[in-house]
């Protein structure tokens, strides 16, 4: 075979590989609208969306600094996740704020338990900067304490929210903890667990002034990718092809046992939020990407904060080269957005805070 037969080759696969690359990102791009009961495949590409959006702009660049038509094919692929693109960039202008108008301020967080901090120096320090950004309504995920820290000692650091939602000492050690911390009085609160999960919600009723507000502060299915990350790397690792299969098909059963539960739970949270008597707010780490069920499904019904009022790129989770958006604040239409922001904040957390303001109508 001459080198023109064989440059021919080489060019005709990569024609090939950006086709499927193309096709892939596409079919993506709708992952979503499928449920992971009806699905193995569809929830592992739309967990694969961001890895495949930037693959795309890649083989879109390399193409047109061939000067080939080429770029066209992954570059349409790429905006086949449209949906996807604008829930993480958006661009609004800010907002004036009315004297006669009612604000809530709400933030959520994943504190992966202060970091076990025996001092809970971050602890204090979260504090202090929710207080500085005037929040209203404190929900924390993973809200837990140890020996040295104790809980009187995380409400004392947090006495600026007096009205407090945890969870009772017999529940704590079936469930990863979550609380909400207020400046309004708390009513109607409800502890919500799941079947054969660690995770769980809260729901209460916010009664601010003369206006009363549903909040569902929820810690959704986790992916347990960071608990078997280590086992899966060693074997994939391993020279024994028997035990690298075994590996890929024990964490494509994990992710998909993980997100059918997610979705069961999704379902939970949205029953109580579309059957609501009072505006409602659904918050809280979902361990979901825009690319997902669960954000399609709450985004179905209600707003995605950043939508109606983030500016600029968002992402929630610390690491995964900050591709990852999976803590949300949704809200109902009778709430309107007037900023919505993720601030990195160092707190021994591998989450970012997220922050919302919102008017009541």
């Amino acid at each position: 075979m001459g080198k023109a037969a064989i440059k021919g080759l080489f060019y005709s696969c990569l024609i090939a590989a950006t086709f499927i690359l193309a096709a892939i990102t596409a079919i993506a791009g709708f992952s979503g609208n499928v449920s992971p009961t009806d699905s193995v495949i569809m929830p592992l590409l739309g967990l694969a969306v961001p890895v495949l959006l930037v693959c795309n702009l890649i083989a879109s660049l390399c193409w047109g600094m061939a000067r080939k038509w080429w770029a066209l094919i992954p570059l349409a692929a790429f905006f086949c996740n449209w949906n996807y693109l604008t829930s993480v960039i958006q661009f609004h202008s800010p907002k004036e704020k009315t004297p006669s108008d009612r604000y809530l301020k709400i933030a959520t967080y994943n504190v992966h338990n202060f970091g076990d901090e025996i001092t809970g120096y971050s602890c204090k320090e979260m504090a202090r900067y929710m207080q500085q950004e005037h929040v209203d309504i404190l929900c924390l995920q993973e809200f837990g304490n140890n020996r040295y820290f104790t809980a009187d000692s995380i409400r004392k650091a947090l006495s600026h929210w007096p009205h407090v939602l945890t969870l009772q000492e017999d529940s704590l050690r079936k469930v990863l903890p979550i609380a909400v911390f207020s400046r309004y009085p708390l009513i109607h609160e409800r502890f919500i667990t799941y079947p054969q999960s660690a995770n769980c919600s809260m729901l209460c009723d916010i009664v601010a002034g003369t206006d009363t507000v549903r909040l569902l502060n929820s810690h959704l299915q986790t992916t347990s990718v960071s608990q078997k990350r280590g086992k899966w790397q060693r074997e994939m690792a391993s020279d024994d092809a028997r035990r690298e299969v075994r590996a890929a098909k024990d964490a494509a059963e994990t992710l998909h046992g993980n997100f059918v539960k997610r979705t069961l739970q999704t379902y939970t949270v949205g029953y109580f939020a579309k059957n609501s008597p009072y505006p409602v707010i659904v918050c809280g780490d979902f361990n979901s990407l825009p690319s997902s069920y669960t954000y399609q499904y709450f985004s179905g019904f209600l707003n995605d904060g950043f939508r109606t009022a983030g500016n600029g790129y968002m992402y929630t989770y610390r690491y995964g080269k900050k591709m990852l958006r999976i803590d949300y604040i949704f809200h109902s239409n009778e709430l309107e957005g007037m900023s919505y922001y993720s601030p990195t904040q160092e707190f021994c957390s591998d989450h970012n805070p997220v922050i919302m303001e919102m008017k009541i109508r």
